[in-house]
């Protein structure tokens, strides 16, 4: 692409209120967060148990430091696989219940590796409508697509998707993508008949858990749990350490063989440098407060409560409340995403930069994250929320509505 294509992108994109840019965030410490040396509450954050600012895992982060150093030095085939790393995947296998893990770099890489390398060229790619920009661009390359076109079923519609697998039962053999916890709709599908329904067609089931793992289920085990499917009865779960755990990184899991497999074919896992095993001591660490403090799960669960009612009680245009949460999650647990949902990008950009004036950092998602015509504040409740926080945040909403 020239230069001048680039620019006149740019102004396209600026024109429709659709640029996105970053800011230097002078520091994030639970629920707070500092720009320009102002103090903002933080409902845009994916800390949902407030553990990237626990003292217990900064203190393993520095512990490990010391032992271990900054980086991995390697790739983890090469010199990148420390004590950390084995320590960790060891705690991941026996508090989700599987055979074997694979470390990532990123949730990214790791759902490109899942899809790449687990899926042939003769097999038919089935993808929930709103499955993550990782898993889209991974089937929209995968060679599968010269004979097996990837074909997308209606969000979260189970209808659909056995119209699609009997329509491409002639594959050599099927897999159906899906998320826990959808990250830009804070909903989850039915996955313990999603689950019958592979099974009856003998089709894997591939889950992005980003946003159920440390959240949802007994010890936060992920939506799998918390709909009473064993990890081990999903044909490979990815799940990432960048949301509830807290810090960066992510995993897949599986039975030895897919494990072993992936180990083997995941360009995303031969050729990046290890995650530092200073950062994986850290995770370890954040798994243990998990499994072990039950308050953390109670406590975002209340605010989550608090939030809808609140919200309810103002008539804000939230999701509806059958959307916004699945049915299929036991009554006493909520995904913690909630979306004010606003429709045009010009409005819901102008909302967040009202917000923040007040205090409030919550970012405007507009397209492409998100369909045209369905920009959003996606507002993230974490444990670490105060109830007062939550009423300011309704208090100030009800001033534009």
């Amino acid at each position: 692409m020239q230069l001048a294509a680039m620019q006149q992108a740019l102004i396209d994109r600026e024109a429709k209120a659709l640029t996105r840019s970053t800011r230097a965030l002078g520091a994030v410490s639970g629920r707070l967060l500092h720009v320009n040396g102002r103090q903002y509450l933080n409902f845009s954050g994916n800390d949902y148990l407030g553990l990237a600012s626990e003292p217990k895992v900064q203190q393993a982060l520095c512990d490990a430091v010391s032992q271990y150093g900054v980086g991995s030095t390697g790739s983890p085939l090469v010199t990148g696989f420390h004590a950390a790393h084995q320590a960790l995947s060891a705690e991941l296998c026996d508090w989700l219940g599987v055979e074997r893990v694979l470390l990532f770099s990123s949730g990214f890489a790791a759902n490109q590796s899942m899809l790449e390398c687990l899926a042939s060229a003769d097999d038919q790619l089935l993808l929930d409508k709103l499955c993550h920009a990782s898993l889209i661009s991974a089937a929209q390359q995968h060679p599968s697509q010269v004979k097996q076109p990837l074909r997308r079923f209606a969000h979260n519609e189970l209808a659909s998707l056995e119209k699609l697998l009997q329509k491409t039962a002639s594959a050599s053999h099927q897999l159906v993508v899906t998320e826990g916890v959808f990250s830009m709709d804070g909903d989850s599908p039915d996955l313990p008949a999603m689950l019958r329904l592979c099974q009856q067609h003998q089709a894997a089931l591939l889950l992005d858990d980003a946003h159920g793992i440390g959240v949802l289920g007994p010890e936060g085990r992920g939506t799998a749990a918390a709909q009473g499917i064993a990890c081990s009865e999903v044909f490979c779960t990815m799940a990432n350490f960048g949301k509830a755990l807290g810090a960066s990184g992510a995993f897949l899991a599986a039975n030895s063989t897919v494990i072993e497999y992936l180990e083997q074919f995941a360009k995303h896992y031969i050729y990046s440098t290890a995650l530092p095993p200073a950062l994986c001591a850290a995770v370890h660490c954040a798994i243990r407060l998990v499994r072990t403090e039950q308050w953390r799960r109670d406590q975002l669960q209340d605010n989550i409560r608090l939030f809808r009612q609140l919200a309810a009680e103002a008539g804000l245009p939230l999701l509806q409340a059958e959307e916004a949460t699945s049915s299929w999650l036991d009554s006493s647990q909520h995904s913690a995403i909630q979306l004010l949902l606003l429709g045009e990008a010009s409005r819901a950009l102008a909302l967040s930069q009202a917000l923040q004036q007040q205090g409030i950092w919550l970012t405007a998602i507009r397209p492409p994250t998100v369909p045209p015509n369905s920009a959003r504040l996606r507002i993230t409740l974490s444990a670490s929320h105060q109830p007062d926080d939550i009423w300011f945040l309704i208090n100030t909403l009800r001033q534009y509505f």
